[in-house]
This record gives C-alpha cells, sequence and structure tokens, in this order.
C-alpha cells in the first residue's frame, strides 16, 4: 500500500509503498477515507534525532477516518464497512485517568511505550492503518470523513480548551482567540455554539480575520505589536475572560498575557515554544495559566454529537496521497486556510 512517511531527519516526508498491515488479536483494520495534515507534524519533522522519542521511518497522520476492513481476533461491537473517527491519544486504558477516557492523560503511556499514531504508532496518512483497540473508534455514521476527519484533533484539542473555561464563558463574558487556522476557526465556532461569550479572533493576515469573521467571530484584529492594546480597547480596559492561544510562540503568548484580565483563564494549545511567566506580580490577581493535551474520549464523542447537529464545519482542502508532501509545504508556508486533508484513495 502506498503510505507517507517521515523517513529520515530533518528531511521531507515522502510517499512510499510498504506491506499492507493485518490486525493482531484486539485490534482492527481500518481502509482510511481521509486523515489530517497538523502542524504538530511539522513540529515533530523540527526535531533534532536526540529528541526524537520513536524510530524512523514513521507513517504520518495522527487525524484519521475510516471504514473497519478487518478485525482481530476477540474484536467485537463493530462490523465491516463502519464508518468510524480513531481517538488519537492512546493510553494504557487502565490507570485511572484512561478508566475515565482521559487517556490523553495517561500515567502509564511513557512507561509503556505507548505513543498516539501518526506520532510514534504507525498513522493514518495510508491506505490502511491499525487501530490498537476499538475503544479507540468511535462511529461516525453519516458525517462527511472530510469534515469529520479534523474534529478528531483540530475539533477535539479546542473543545478540551474550552470546557476547562466554560464557567468563566457566561453573558457579558469575552473570549480570544488568538490563531484562526485549523484550531482557531474550529474554536471560535465552538464558542459560538456553547457559549454567550463575545469573540475576538486574532491572526497575521486580513485573509485569516476573514475566515475568523465568516465562521462567527465578534471582532478580528491584526496579530501585532497593536494587539493587546486594541483588545483591552474593546474589553474596556479590562481585558478577556478566557484567552485561547493557538499558536504559542513568545509573541503570542505574551500577548495572551497582556490581555487576560482579573481571574481570567490563559490556555496555551499550541506548540511554538513559547512560554508565559508565572507569579506575583506578573499576571492579573487570580489568573490561571495551563497547557492541556488533546482531549478524553468522551469530549471527542461530544465534538461528533456536534457536527451531527451541524454545529461545526470545518473549512478544508483536499489533496490525494501523491500530494501529501506539498500540502505539508503549504501548511509550513502559512497558505492553508482551515485544515488540509489528505484522501488515499483520491
Amino acid at each position: 500500500m502506498k503510505a507517507v512517511q517521515y523517513r529520515a531527519v530533518g528531511a521531507a516526508p515522502e510517499v512510499v509503498t510498504v506491506p499492507d498491515p493485518e490486525p493482531g488479536p484486539g485490534q482492527v483494520l481500518l481502509k482510511v477515507t481521509a486523515a489530517g495534515v497538523c502542524h504538530s507534524d511539522i513540529a515533530v519533522m523540527s526535531w533534532p534525532a536526540d529528541q526524537i522519542p520513536f524510530p524512523l521511518p514513521l507513517t504520518l497522520g495522527h487525524e484519521g477516518v475510516g471504514t473497519v476492513a478487518a478485525l482481530g481476533d476477540g474484536v467485537d461491537g463493530f462490523a465491516l464497512g463502519d464508518s468510524v473517527a480513531v481517538y488519537g491519544p492512546w493510553g494504557c486504558g487502565t490507570c485511572v485517568n484512561c478508566a475515565e477516557g482521559k487517556e490523553n492523560y495517561c500515567l502509564r503511556a511513557k512507561e509503556l511505550g505507548i505513543m498516539p499514531p501518526g506520532l510514534g504508532a504507525p498513522g493514518a496518512m495510508a491506505e490502511y492503518m491499525i487501530v490498537d483497540d476499538p475503544r479507540h473508534l468511535i462511529p461516525i455514521g453519516d458525517l462527511d470523513p472530510v469534515k469529520t476527519v479534523p474534529l478528531t484533533d483540530a475539533g477535539l484539542t479546542p473543545y478540551h480548551a474550552i470546557v476547562r473555561s466554560l464557567a468563566k464563558l457566561v453573558p457579558g463574558s469575552t473570549a480570544v482567540v488568538i490563531g484562526t487556522g485549523g484550531l482557531g476557526h474550529v474554536a471560535i465556532q465552538l464558542l459560538r455554539a456553547m457559549t454567550a461569550a463575545r469573540v475576538i479572533a486574532l491572526d497575521v493576515t486580513e485573509d485569516k480575520l476573514a475566515l475568523a469573521r465568516t465562521v462567527g467571530a465578534h471582532e478580528a484584529v491584526l496579530s501585532d505589536e497593536k494587539a493587546a492594546a486594541r483588545v483591552m480597547e474593546l474589553t474596556g480596559g479590562l481585558g478577556a475572560h478566557v484567552v485561547l492561544d493557538f499558536v504559542g510562540a513568545p509573541p503570542t503568548v505574551a500577548t495572551a498575557g497582556a490581555v487576560a484580565r482579573v481571574d481570567g483563564d490563559v490556555t496555551i494549545v499550541g506548540i511554538g515554544g513559547g512560554a508565559l511567566p508565572v507569579g506575583f506580580g506578573t499576571l492579573p490577581y487570580g489568573a490561571n495559566v495551563c497547557a492541556p493535551y488533546w482531549g478524553s474520549r468522551k469530549e471527542l464523542a461530544e465534538v461528533l454529537d456536534l457536527a451531527h447537529a451541524g454545529a461545526v464545519d470545518v473549512h478544508v482542502e483536499t489533496y490525494s496521497l501523491d500530494e501529501a508532501p506539498l500540502a505539508y509545504e503549504r501548511l509550513h508556508d502559512g497558505r492553508i486556510k482551515g485544515r488540509a486533508v489528505i484522501l488515499p484513495s483520491g
């Protein structure tokens, strides 16, 4: 079968031919219908050799949707042809967090060498993929696989971040979304569907701000050295109740801290290498700062429920498997609005 692999440190991803996988006991084989392209992949491919925690080559793709092609011994609850989404942050399944479906916060994954598909285990950017356990599959019914596959990360991750702050996103509140790309433009829709908050979006180009307005942002502000002052002006000098930074670079993290209000939440989702100092007098009194990771199995089911209700509409660009290296190049250069999706059979 064809697969998109990261094969050598510092090299671009390649389309290669690899053996067709077969499911072992307890595993499920999926025929992949769609796979998402994510900035996290680019981050992984920028790590030096001593920071890569898994062997190469690696089949990429931690966002996956497919149809059940074969069931390993002992697997039930699914039938051949079922259309399913893959829950990506695999855990041990037995620790106290996994018992609550919070496999994104598994306490033993590192110890046991358990890694997500596309971020250690073979991923979804191939014609077929192995899912280690049926608990990591959620039926999608009649949802469009292309629009659904980004929800497994670009939907789940912002949903998880927003849920942490729901108590503060009451009528009269303000939420700031920094970065309106793959995750951010979904976050805006989730905020509008789940809360009564006023949403202010920040990004670096007018095209991206136009997308933010299209998906529901009340205000769109150019993310530059004047952005913090503009947000403070829009909030009457008080700042935002919740700030969600989907870039996480030093300049955006600084802006996030500068626009938080007293007792506000600053959530750094992006992995751009920024850090926000925390200490008495460095942030408004009572401000909370967190850096969450992905989301729980229960939360993915809730995100898919929102999709069934028509509450989220992911903007996608589609590419064939052979065009995957081009998709990564365009993503790296900031030329993709929304989410790029690979169609293995396209």
